[in-house]
């Protein structure tokens, strides 16, 4: 681990992503001290900076560090936090505080592998999402809704969790962005008004317009995924999940899942 550049494993207890969530974070895959996905990581991590006016590390910088905390780790995961640092006690944003830079990797856990072929078991969850769209997409430190949403099942069998927004739409899982097929055209619910631009969503986005698939974003209703051909949910370090199982219904093919799958 790394904080500013240096070894260490503590920060001050003053520090406002401690205090108040104030923050953003990514985590990434890594193996050979090379992150995977990094131009859409990146280009993430600096525009939830920009819309927090948090101030950006630079790129080679950021680079350097996850090669130097992965070095020793053929498949890690690694976790790029960024804070306002320390200030005076209050919300109002201090006029000079250097920011806090946590840099840290962690040896591969992984998934089970039936999870990309086979398809997962998700589950609705009750716990719903603020609509707040000064902080849509962002990846910020406030993540209490997804905890709660996550801490609703304890069935090992159930591997995400769905959650909607005030207004009954789907957004996203709780670790995961989603989306449907429906008539060979690929559909994510937006981010405009809650939830998380993952850097692995706007990958499958890329990756579907370059092959010529039909891509947009639209809201979606519960029974508008259940009634999808297919649906997948993704994240960075998951990969691409395919849905088997969701409330009642079942989907036991998933041929446009399976052809980003082998791209990604």
């Amino acid at each position: 681990m790394l904080i500013n550049g240096q070894p260490g494993d503590s920060i001050s207890a003053g520090d406002r992503g401690l205090a108040y969530g104030d923050g953003i974070y990514r985590t990434l895959e890594a193996r050979h001290g090379t992150p995977l996905l990094w131009p859409w990581q990146w280009q993430r991590l600096a525009a939830d900076c920009a819309a927090l006016r948090l101030p950006c590390p630079d790129e080679a910088l950021l680079l350097r560090e996850i090669a130097s905390v992965a070095a020793n780790l053929e498949r890690a995961v690694v976790k790029i936090v960024l804070t306002r640092g320390t200030g005076q006690r209050g919300y109002a944003m201090p006029v000079e505080s250097p920011p806090t830079r946590i840099v840290s990797a962690s040896a591969w856990g992984g998934y089970p592998a039936e999870r990309a072929a086979a398809g997962i078991v998700a589950r609705w969850c009750d716990t719903r999402l603020a609509i707040q769209p000064r902080l849509a997409g962002i990846k910020h430190l406030n993540r209490l809704e997804n905890v709660l949403a996550r801490s609703e099942w304890t069935d090992p069998a159930i591997a995400e969790g769905l959650m909607l927004d005030m207004d009954g739409t789907v957004v996203e899982g709780t670790m995961s962005n989603l989306f449907i097929v429906r008539a060979g055209e690929l559909i994510t619910p937006p981010l405009d008004r809650c939830g998380v631009s993952g850097a692995m969503r706007a990958s499958v986005i890329d990756t579907a317009a370059n092959l010529g698939l039909s891509v947009r974003e639209a809201r979606l209703s519960p029974n508008e995924v259940l009634a999808a051909d297919e649906a997948f949910v993704c994240n960075s370090l998951a990969g691409i999940w395919p849905l088997r199982q969701l409330a009642a219904r079942q989907w036991h093919d998933w041929p446009l899942t399976h052809r980003l799958q082998q791209l990604l």
